[in-house]
């Protein structure tokens, strides 16, 4: 994988923490309606910036390795 698509993903990976974090923001804010779905939307948003996490990660790599 180049640097350049690793950033497109990170990117779009960016905006849906973004959204995730605002999802479990507006769930609080509405407790105790929604409290069914805290551990569906705790998944989403850990996943999303685990993968975040491991891409930045991987570009950090790639650049080191290329400089």
């Amino acid at each position: 994988m180049d640097i350049e698509t690793l950033k497109q993903e990170i990117r779009k990976l960016s905006s849906a923490a973004v959204k995730a974090k605002m999802d479990l923001h507006d769930l609080t804010e509405e407790l105790p309606l929604g409290w069914e779905t805290i551990p569906e939307l705790s998944k989403i948003a850990f996943e999303v910036y685990r993968e975040l996490a491991d891409k930045k990660a991987a570009l950090k790599q790639l650049e080191n390795a290329s400089s």
